[in-house]
């Protein structure tokens, strides 16, 4: 299906793996000209150049930066002032007991994985409404509505970002601009990979077999009992940043495998 997002301009953040790297690569796939983004200039600059070999007729570049930090973000808005579609993928988790995350934890949750998507969105809000088009997305999780309490700091900032999102869509009113909220449920990064790879590391199993071994010892409320992978993720994304998801309005719109038990 087209999309209708050939020649549009993006900016992932946290697209050098991941569901970032799956959500830039199924943009390109629909013609956007992503905007890579990452710490590390060497990671980003392999994604762009497998998206200039895989979708030679989009133009990718490298937007190296630590959006955390003030001035990066500033020399990013002064590099690239212009796009159409922003994924705040960017983000931090670790799973840590309530007691031990001091206020200095609280605090680098708060900035990573908040602030430096509000500060993105901030700048680039107002010049997709002065065009009348453009697309947010922020990228949640399951724990934004259904916390497990392994790891209180990181839910709390995906809670934030549903009521951030709801709050920008409210600025849209009349026009062909969306901010809306993807929720995925554990998602099979390359992380993930590993650790479960490790945990039966000692077990003469495929990856398939390991995968529903631990999915049914840890996630047993997983209702397709695997990992969601990244490419589904990202080819939602592709939809909601399209024309035809235009009715989307500060949703959460989520793909958790039934993680979560309840009807809203």
């Amino acid at each position: 299906m087209d999309m209708g997002l050939n020649n549009k301009t993006s900016l992932v953040t946290g697209s050098t793996k991941g569901i970032g790297k799956a959500i830039a690569i199924e943009l390109a796939r629909e013609g956007v000209n992503v905007l890579i983004n990452g710490r590390n200039y060497e990671e980003v600059e392999q994604t762009v150049n497998e998206l200039k070999s895989n979708f030679p007729a989009t133009s990718p570049q490298n937007a190296t930066a630590d959006i955390v930090d003030l001035g990066q973000r500033e020399a990013l808005f002064e590099k690239y002032p212009d796009i159409d579609i922003l994924v705040n993928n960017m983000g931090i988790y670790e799973i840590m007991q309530y007691e031990d995350a001091d206020d200095e934890v609280w605090d680098k949750y708060f900035r990573t994985n908040v602030l430096a998507a509000n500060g993105l969105s901030k700048f680039y809000l107002p010049k997709m409404l002065k065009k009348d088009y453009g697309r947010i997305i922020f990228i949640a999780s399951e724990e934004a509505i259904m916390p497990s309490g392994q790891m209180p700091q990181y839910a709390m900032t995906k809670s934030m970002l549903l009521s951030l999102s709801r709050s920008l869509s409210k600025l849209t009113t009349g026009t062909e601009v969306t901010a809306n909220t993807i929720m995925p449920g554990p998602t099979l990064s390359e992380n993930v990979q590993q650790i479960i790879e490790s945990v039966y590391a000692d077990e003469d199993m495929t990856f398939s077999e390991k995968e529903k071994k631990f999915m049914a010892a840890s996630l047993p409320q997983s209702e397709i009992q695997r990992f969601i992978k990244p490419i589904e993720i990202g080819r939602l994304a592709a939809f909601v940043c399209s024309p035809y998801a235009s009715a989307f309005r500060g949703s959460p719109i989520r793909m958790d495998g039934g993680m979560v038990p309840t009807i809203f």
